[in-house]
C-alpha cells in the first residue's frame, strides 16, 4: 500500500505531494499550500477530509438510525402531532433533522427551526413570531399567540401549505413553556391539527415531560426516536464513507485506528470526526503508510502541537 502523503492529483491524474514542491516547507505550511491548491481533485484535503459535519445532503450516510427518525418524522407531521428525538451529544440529531427537513417539498411545507434557550414563555413565542417573519407589534402574550394562529391558518387554508415546527435544545426550556407549549397547538377548538412539532436534546428531556405541568403537552407525543452510539462495524462504515466523499479509495485507518477511534468517541460521529481528522493529521506529520491507534492517542494527548497552531486548525 503506498504511503500516505498531503497532496493532490492534478489534471493529467499524477500525484504532486506538497514537500516535493518545496522541501523547507513545514508541515503546517504545506497544510496552507493545499488549502490553497487550484486542483479540483484533492487526494488528502486535511484537516478538513470530509470528517465533519459540513457536507451536502447527497453525501449523509444513510445509516438505519436515520431512516427510522425520517419514517417517524413523517409519521408524526402526517398526525399533526408532537415527536421527540433524544440521544447523546454529537450523536447527529441535529443532521437528522436536517436530513428529514430537507425531504420536504419547499412548496408543500413550511419549515420552522427555532433552537430554545433558559427563557420565558414570552420569549419563546418571540422566537415563534420571528419565525413566521412578522412584525411582531406588541409585548403582550395574547397578541402574539393571536398573530402566531392567524399566519398558521392563513398558510394552510389560504396558501395550502403545512405548516412544520423543530425545536432544538428542547431540554433547556423551562418548566412554564412545556405547560403551556400544546395551547399552541389548539385551532378551532382543539380540533384541527394543523402544527406539528419535533422536540430534539439529550435524554432529559424526557424528564421534563414526566411532570405533572408537562402532561398535556406529553400526551400528543405519537413518536419517540432515541440516537446511540454506534458499534465498531458501523464506526468503520462511517470512516469508510467520508474518505470516499474525499475522494480517497484506500481506507487509510487500520484496525487499531479503527478500533481506538471507536472507544475514544463512544461511537458518536462528532467526536469520531474530530479524532479521525486529528489522527490523520499526526499520521502525514509522522510520513506514516497509515493511521493507526497510536496516531489517534497521540493526538488525543495533543503531543504534536501548541495551542497557537490548535486554533488555527480546529
Amino acid at each position: 500500500m503506498p504511503p500516505v502523503k498531503a497532496g493532490w492529483l492534478n489534471k493529467q491524474g499524477s500525484f504532486t505531494s506538497f514537500s516535493s514542491i518545496a522541501p523547507e516547507f513545514s508541515y503546517h505550511r504545506e497544510l496552507e499550500l493545499g488549502r490553497r491548491a487550484s486542483s479540483p481533485i484533492r487526494l488528502a484535503r486535511l484537516p478538513n477530509i470530509s470528517l465533519s459535519e459540513r457536507y451536502q445532503l447527497s453525501e449523509i450516510l444513510k445509516t438505519p438510525e436515520l431512516m427510522d427518525i425520517k419514517n417517524r418524522f413523517d409519521y408524526v407531521t402526517l398526525l399533526g402531532a408532537i415527536g421527540i428525538i433524544t440521544g447523546e451529544v454529537g450523536s447527529s440529531k441535529s443532521t437528522a433533522l436536517r436530513y428529514a427537513l430537507e425531504k420536504l417539498h419547499p412548496s408543500e411545507y413550511r419549515t420552522l427551526y427555532i433552537t430554545a434557550y433558559s427563557s420565558s414563555i414570552m420569549e419563546f413565542y418571540r422566537q415563534f413570531v420571528y419565525a413566521l417573519d412578522l412584525h411582531l407589534s406588541s409585548n403582550s402574550k395574547v397578541i402574539m399567540v393571536r398573530m402566531i394562529k392567524k399566519e398558521i391558518t392563513d398558510l394552510i387554508c389560504d396558501k395550502k401549505m403545512k405548516i412544520v415546527l423543530i425545536v432544538d435544545e428542547a431540554s433547556v426550556m423551562r418548566l412554564e413553556v412545556f405547560a403551556e407549549l400544546h395551547t399552541i397547538c389548539q385551532f378551532e377548538k382543539d380540533s384541527k391539527p394543523w402544527l406539528p412539532i419535533i422536540l430534539a436534546e439529550q435524554n432529559n428531556l424526557i424528564d421534563k415531560l414526566t411532570y405533572r405541568s408537562s402532561q398535556p403537552l406529553a400526551s400528543r407525543v405519537v413518536a419517540k426516536s432515541y440516537l446511540e452510539g454506534v458499534n465498531l462495524n458501523r464506526m468503520e462504515n462511517y470512516l469508510k464513507h467520508h474518505l470516499t466523499i474525499a475522494g480517497v479509495n484506500q481506507m487509510l485507518f487500520d484496525p487499531t485506528a479503527v478500533t481506538a477511534i471507536h472507544r475514544g468517541s463512544g461511537g458518536l460521529f462528532r467526536k469520531a470526526n474530530h479524532l479521525a481528522r486529528g489522527a490523520l493529521i499526526a499520521a502525514t506529520d509522522q510520513q506514516s503508510v497509515q493511521v493507526n491507534a497510536e496516531h489517534v492517542r497521540d493526538w488525543r494527548l495533543l503531543k504534536f502541537f501548541d495551542n497557537y497552531t490548535l486554533r488555527r486548525m480546529l
